[in-house]
């Protein structure tokens, strides 16, 4: 029994890590911000078993979970507990004996070793919608062996994490609404059709695909002019997949391409039109076509067949090109932009034009 006259009481499971008990349990989420203590960021890093607190995370985070409450999931936090604990089992052989209560004294100090960011967003979601706190996170319990096992933990629990591409996190978030269009563009567009990598957010050298899901997703989200959050009509959609299916009839490569006319490593090699910069130009001038040019954006989109892309023209040099390598950064985005709109003969905004200026100088 803790030595504490008083103890938080939870249903959990037992097992052992690396010779070491540890214990998983579903806790209240109503309990979280007064259970669960974080390193202060006041305290030097290197007394400290966490990262300082991004706080730029949290409102996304706990957006997601207040726009979210019937569809939501969090993993596990990980937490240390600087006393001693008992684990009461249902019983004394088989699963009973790893199944029962996990008694911690409430005069414990548990930190968080993993899961500072869901610890915060779930006490401001509480403050929008306290419903929430009636919902249960899991939170995987080990025994305090000092601050060198706790900093260790940190790093084993961190070091190993992998953040999934852009483009597959694309494909299988069905709430987003911009993921949802760069789904049905890949479908519904020619030159998308059968050309998407669907799963990673760069293409290997010898394969069959021209584009990622993840640069038709940012490029139509330039083209719309939409934020992460928006929604999209399907009027819209309609109106993104004809806008991209006219860019493919003017361009003479991605058709040869999509009929197997064309190798597209090759078209890699050799042409700049067959890069994330380019998609995303396109769809930046595509915003100003679709608001400026709305009886003849289609005329305009005719000049792209003139346009030399090959990397071997000097004038991609400082745009799509820097020392002779792609760039997809903003800047190099924007005077990509700027030469194409020149060729057929578009204005540039007052932003461009600055950075136009800014270029030749």
């Amino acid at each position: 029994m803790p030595d504490s006259e008083f103890y938080h009481s939870f249903p959990a499971i037992r097992g052992v890590q690396a010779g070491k008990p540890c214990y998983i349990a579903m806790c209240p989420m109503r309990i979280i911000p007064t259970l669960f203590k974080f390193d202060e960021e006041e305290v030097p890093v290197e007394l400290r078993a966490q990262r300082a607190i991004n706080k730029s995370r949290i409102p996304e985070i706990s957006a997601y979970l207040t726009d979210n409450p019937k569809g939501y999931t969090l993993s596990s936090l990980t937490a240390s507990v600087n006393a001693a604990v008992n684990f009461k089992p249902l019983g004394n052989t088989g699963s009973g004996q790893n199944m029962g209560t996990l008694l911690i004294p409430m005069d414990a100090q548990i930190l968080i070793n993993d899961g500072q960011h869901r610890r915060a967003a779930i006490e401001q979601a509480m403050k929008d919608n306290p419903e929430l706190g009636y919902d249960n996170i899991s939170v995987l319990f080990f025994s305090d062996e000092g601050l060198e096992r706790s900093q260790q933990m940190f790093s084993d629990l961190n070091k190993h994490a992998v953040r999934p591409s852009d483009s597959i996190s694309t494909l299988y978030d069905l709430r987003d609404a911009l993921s949802d269009l760069a789904r049905f563009l890949s479908k519904d567009v020619d030159a998308f059709s059968g050309m998407t990598e669907m799963e990673k957010s760069s293409i290997s050298n010898r394969s069959s695909k021209l584009f990622t899901l993840s640069s038709i997703k940012n490029a139509s989200k330039a083209l719309l002019r939409k934020s992460n959050r928006d929604l999209i009509s399907e009027k819209e959609k309609l109106i993104a997949a004809e806008f991209w299916n006219h860019v493919t009839e003017n361009m003479p490569d991605w058709v040869k391409a999509k009929n197997k006319k064309a190798l597209t490593y090759e078209l890699r090699e050799q042409y700049v039109h067959a890069h994330a910069v380019a998609l995303q130009s396109m769809g930046n001038i595509g915003a100003d076509l679709l608001s400026h040019y709305q009886s003849d954006w289609q005329e305009k989109l005719k000049g792209l067949s003139k346009i030399d892309w090959s990397r071997q023209n000097k004038s991609w040099e400082g745009r799509a090109l820097v020392h002779g390598r792609l760039s997809k950064a903003r800047t190099n985005v924007l005077l990509t932009g700027n030469y194409i709109k020149k060729c057929l003969g578009i204005a540039l905004s007052d932003v461009e034009d600055q950075l136009e200026k800014e270029f030749k100088a």
